[in-house]
């Protein structure tokens, strides 16, 4: 009983040695695992630190656009695309209480707004180009001698409510008298185009009449009624994570622009005239028919045809459509915005009093318009304010242009980071 005692008290004892070696074991395996375990969390506790360091602190001064060697960093271009999305919410808010919350009128009226907020990568280019190009109009301004003020940003503001500190509003320009051709519809005593006797229409004799309606005059506003209404308008930005001083550095941007374009309207001596024309205008839908109106004119005389156009009654059931019109004193751009490049020519080389050939223009990729006309007159002409404003905007664009070539780098840091916020409400988007 002894000898066998003692035999289980050694293996007991071996097991125990085994025991303790293989719990050994185990707990230096386990060690290691915690040890691996705390040296892969501490590394990805590092990666996301580096992570969000450097999309919160380094990538905000990032630049996405070099302009002249000026950066236009992402910070500043996602502080913009905020400032721009903030601006068409606020629009369509506005637009929903005036039209007592009618979303589908909305829609219609402000349905740009809506499509800019939707197509978001879109609106962020669109964004930033403005940026490049803002950048260029300050560097160009400060590098004349402009500078804008935080009393010049507060005087824009103010004016912009109608707000003039005790001042008057600058007055608007009157009316000024212009001498215009003004047709001389003399109908003439035929059922049948084709029957037309020749007469000898006079060209229609100058009239005086206003170059410009003048607008209402501003009524300026106090400062109580000022301040409530620009708080508001602060008020509603921030609510939408916008500052005022994002805001007042729009503002900032949009005066330096006005300036610099006076600055460089003077510097090349943009012309305040330009080569105007005026003319008679006959628009057909088919060629047939302008033909078979060519050949009137050549059996009479194109006044002739143009008043007795000029002078029927609409029937939709006459299966003619061709419509007369006068042109008054416009540039060669204005007619080429409206008409086309073939009638521009036309308009500015044709003799006064001689009929153009049959003339056509391609209104899209499945129509075509014909058109006979005759200059009424052709002479230099002061500009109009709005032809003058593009005249300078046009230049303006070139002047851009022409700085920016070979002085834009582009990083593309910008890509997949533009905000989506403030977001739009679901509400402008629904069937209405």
């Amino acid at each position: 009983m002894a000898k066998k005692k003692e035999t289980n008290d050694r293996i007991a004892d071996r097991q125990s040695r085994k025991e303790v070696l293989l719990n050994r074991k185990q707990a230096q395996q386990t060690r290691r695992i915690r040890i691996g375990v705390a040296v892969v969390a501490g590394l990805l506790l590092l990666v996301v630190l580096a992570a969000a360091i450097s999309e919160l602190v380094i990538a905000p001064n990032q630049p996405v656009a070099l302009v002249n060697e000026q950066e236009i960093t992402l910070g500043e271009w996602q502080d913009r695309v905020r400032f721009e999305r903030a601006q068409r919410i606020i629009l369509l808010n506005n637009q929903l209480d005036a039209f007592q919350g009618n979303v589908g009128i909305v829609q219609q009226v402000a349905g740009q707004a809506i499509n800019d907020l939707l197509q978001t990568e879109l609106l962020g280019q669109n964004a930033l180009n403005r940026m490049i190009d803002e950048a260029v109009i300050v560097q160009a301004a400060q590098a004349r001698g402009i500078t804008v003020t935080d009393a010049d940003v507060d005087e824009e503001i103010g004016r912009t409510f109608n707000f003039y500190d005790g001042a008057l509003p600058t007055p608007l320009s009157t009316a000024t008298g212009t001498v215009e051709p003004t047709p001389s519809i003399t109908p003439l005593p035929t059922a049948v185009i084709t029957d037309v006797v020749p007469t000898n229409t006079p060209f229609p004799t100058a009239t005086v009449g206003p170059t410009n309606t003048p607008g209402p005059t501003a009524t300026p506003v106090s400062a109580e009624a000022f301040q409530e209404e620009f708080g508001g308008l602060i008020a509603e930005f921030e609510k939408l994570g916008v500052s005022e001083e994002q805001y007042r550095e729009t503002v900032r941007i949009q005066i330096y622009r006005e300036r610099l374009t006076e600055a460089l309207s003077e510097e090349q001596e943009l012309p305040d005239e330009a080569e105007q024309v005026s003319f008679f205008i006959l628009q057909f839908e088919t060629e047939e028919e302008a033909n078979e109106a060519a050949a009137l004119m050549g059996a009479s005389d194109y006044l002739s045809v143009w008043n007795e156009i000029r002078s029927q009654t609409p029937d939709p059931t006459s299966g003619s459509t061709a419509q007369a019109s006068e042109i008054l004193w416009r540039t060669d751009s204005a007619v080429a915005a409206s008409l086309g490049a073939e009638i521009t020519v036309a308009a500015f080389e044709l003799p006064v009093g001689t009929p153009s050939d049959v003339l056509s223009r391609a209104v899209d990729a499945e129509t075509t318009r014909y058109y006979l006309i005759q200059v009424s007159g052709r002479e230099v002409r002061p500009l109009s304010d709005s032809e003058f404003q593009t005249s300078q905007l046009e230049y303006l664009a070139t002047f851009i242009d022409t700085q920016l070539t070979g002085n834009l780098t582009m990083t593309e840091y910008d890509r997949g980071r533009t905000p989506t916020s403030p977001v739009l409400d679901p509400l402008f988007t629904a069937p209405p």
